[in-house]
């Protein structure tokens, strides 16, 4: 009910606007602006209080079809905000500032990262796709280059010649992977949320977060599955 939301102050503007400029934020950081924004406007702080600055905002984003969310990168665990649309599919938001035939290696690319081992897909076989694509066939110096503004914007995360979704991607996507990969795409056994880099339960398919593996097993020294109680077959990282 936006009638009996909290009200937006200057503190809750400034917070979006750093964030809207950011498109994601690391969760520390979000705190300490949290703690500037609320300093600069004079405006009550707890530090435990986040959640509850954020929600207001989003109270007031809802008309708008907008939302603060929060996900966590794959990488290292840890939180991150990103600012979503909700009003349109990710692709179609992508649309505007993409070709057809850039859209159509980023749905390539993405197919080859969701249905990969490890949530990874290399830059070969990104780049022998760009020879196939159905709207427009691309070089492959013309491709490097989109690969690079994917990575720029935050759709796309590179390591060692390696691309994943970036975690604002996955934040910002998870509903459509969801529905468009029903088959493959999996939640995290242990948070709940999509699981792009994940170790999988050999036995039962049950998947976790590398970082959620980690934290699971930490102090078991025969590590089973949480679902199936099978031996848990993969290294932990």
């Amino acid at each position: 009910d936006i009638a009996m939301a909290a009200q937006m102050s200057d503190a809750h503007r400034r917070f979006l606007q750093v964030l809207m400029s950011h498109g994601i934020m690391e969760g520390s950081e979000a705190r300490a602006l949290h703690r500037r924004c609320c300093e600069i406007h004079k405006v009550y702080y707890a530090h435990d209080k986040l959640e509850d600055f954020i929600g207001t905002i989003n109270s007031h984003l809802q008309p708008l079809f907008m939302q603060i969310r929060k996900g966590m990168s794959e990488s290292d665990g840890r939180a991150h905000y990103a600012l979503v649309n909700l009003a349109e599919t990710e692709i179609t938001k992508m649309a505007s500032d993409y070709t057809e035939n850039e859209l159509e290696l980023f749905r390539k690319t993405m197919d080859l990262i969701i249905l990969s081992e490890n949530g990874f897909a290399s830059s070969t076989d990104i780049l022998n796709l760009a020879d196939e694509l159905k709207t427009k066939k691309m070089k492959k110096k013309e491709a490097e280059q989109v690969l690079k503004d994917f990575v720029e914007d935050k759709w796309l995360s590179e390591k060692n010649g390696e691309y994943t979704l970036h975690t604002r991607c996955i934040i910002e996507m998870e509903q459509y992977i969801l529905s468009n990969y029903h088959d493959v795409a999996r939640k995290c056994n242990i948070c709940h949320s999509l699981a792009i880099q994940s170790q999988v339960c050999e036995s039962c398919g049950t998947g976790m977060h590398l970082p959620c593996v980690r934290k699971y097993f930490r102090a078991q020294t025969e590590p089973r599955c949480p679902q199936c109680n099978d031996i848990w077959s993969w290294d932990i990282p």
